[in-house]
């Protein structure tokens, strides 16, 4: 995880709930290359073949709404999305997606399926770089950063733990 992050726009609708983004009959697998196999696949069939590392997600209204389930940030995740942009969030998909180390910003922006975006998150500012729009967004703190950086709330704790430790 970087300040950082480019890559290129997948567009989503309202209401993604988290039984669109990894629906409940693939939760039997602990092979996360399994469920990210899945991922988004009702709404677009495509998505988990054609995703590729660092790709961002534009969404509407209620990302994440539905079940807590913490394999739906996983899941995009590890499909290779580097973070998700959505007018609002479920609030436990919102606190699922930073405990895992992905970046959920909260944004209304202009973007279209395959526009490239540049986020900066220290700075608080999303750019597209094939329209040239930049927006303005929240800056997260550095604690946020942080936890990012070391890929999720656990993997920070032991980092901050080892620290202490030395």
């Amino acid at each position: 995880m970087k300040d950082e992050i480019k890559g290129k726009v997948w567009k989503f609708r309202d209401s993604i709930d988290t039984d669109v983004i990894i629906p409940g009959r693939y939760l039997r697998t602990f092979s996360l290359d399994e469920l990210s196999s899945h991922v988004m696949e009702g709404e677009d069939p495509k998505f988990a073949e054609n995703v590729e590392q660092g790709d961002i997600i534009v969404a509407g209204w209620n990302f994440g709404c539905g079940s807590s389930r913490e394999q739906a940030p996983v899941a995009l995740k590890h499909a290779g999305v580097d973070a998700i942009i959505a007018k609002s969030f479920a609030r436990i998909f919102y606190r699922n997606a930073i405990n895992v180390g992905l970046p959920v910003i909260v944004a209304d922006i202009e973007a279209d399926k395959g526009d490239q975006l540049r986020i900066d998150l220290a700075e608080g500012m999303i750019q597209n770089l094939s329209t040239g729009n930049k927006f303005n967004i929240q800056p997260f703190h550095d604690f946020m950063l942080g936890i990012l950086e070391d890929g999720g709330l656990v993997k920070h704790y032991l980092h901050e733990k080892k620290e202490n430790q030395s």
